[in-house]
């Protein structure tokens, strides 16, 4: 059994940094974060240990999830990540660099489900949904900008498409990105991270009520200090 960054667990949930590579949900071929934990709760000595996934991040995308440890409390965990009540924080390392050095980026996403490709368009139809999430750039090299990035809608692939919409794909990134530049670095995986969640200051609910006001961040990304000090260009 691989080892896991568990950042917070109480009886209801627990948070953790998903790796690069693992899947964040039951029902498909491969590693996923479920059996990771269940395997882990099982070798403390629990038996079925229950564990349910209550938001996603894509196989090739890592950084910090909650889970839930009780079906009771599945639902609200999922509705308080989908209200946005529970704020995500991503860090990504741009190709190029955005017109703006914040600005809240919104737009209609439609979503091909047969290609698994999602596109920024301009008239609604079939498949199209709002499309919302607000950038601030840290810091860039000549080529290069990393920016951090909050979610006000969840779709999917909603950072990479958007983001590649503007001109500035993520760096490393196969499907939406710049594959000649990401040869040239030897990139094998997006330079994408779920970086920080954030509880709100205040929970009603006594089941989470421990959780208010509480941040929980991954480890900063490799590409974190090589953008500040000018190294990765």
């Amino acid at each position: 059994m691989e080892p896991l960054h568990i950042l917070y667990e109480d009886p209801h949930l627990v948070i953790c940094c998903k790796p690069v590579g693992v899947l964040s949900e039951d029902g498909q071929a491969g590693r996923c974060m479920p059996e990771l934990l269940r395997e882990h709760y099982r070798s403390l000595g629990q038996k079925n240990p229950y564990i349910a996934t209550v938001h996603r991040l894509d196989k090739i995308t890592g950084g910090v999830m909650v889970f839930s440890r009780r079906r009771e409390v599945t639902g609200k965990l999922t509705a308080a990540v989908q209200a946005h009540e529970i704020v995500k924080e991503y860090l990504a390392v741009l190709r190029g660099h955005p017109a703006e050095p914040a600005a809240t980026l919104t737009d209609l996403l439609f979503r091909d489900a047969g290609h698994n490709k999602s596109y920024v368009v301009k008239r609604p139809r079939k498949g199209v949904r709002e499309a919302s999430l607000f950038y601030r750039e840290l810091s860039r090299t000549e080529e290069l900008s990393l920016v951090r990035v909050q979610l006000h809608t969840g779709r999917t692939h909603q950072i990479r498409a958007h983001l590649a919409s503007i001109g500035c794909p993520i760096l490393g990134d196969s499907k939406y990105g710049n594959n000649a530049a990401n040869r040239e670095l030897k990139l094998k995986y997006q330079a994408l991270c779920a970086w920080e969640l954030a509880f709100p200051k205040k929970i009603s609910d006594p089941q989470f009520a421990a959780l208010a006001g509480k941040v929980f961040r991954a480890p900063k990304p490799w590409y974190y200090q090589q953008i500040l000090d000018g190294t990765l260009k």
